[in-house]
């Protein structure tokens, strides 16, 4: 997801999809462990969306 859709959710549904990050990340984890996880570069793609949506909730906490 970009930056700019990720603007225009509000607070409640960035922290929505920071959950949902945060579970596809732990379930990728675990298969990687497993060694069942073919693209481990989603790993890395997700850490940085999870990244992404926290400093945009940062921001328009700090703006309200």
């Amino acid at each position: 997801m970009k930056a700019r859709e990720l603007r225009d959710l509000s607070v409640d549904q960035l922290h929505a999809k920071e959950k949902e990050f945060r579970e596809e990340e732990f379930k990728l984890r675990f298969r990687h462990a497993t060694g069942q996880l073919e693209k481990t570069s989603r790993l890395t793609q997700l850490r940085k969306e999870i990244a992404r949506v926290q400093t945009i909730i940062r921001e328009k906490e700090a703006s309200s």
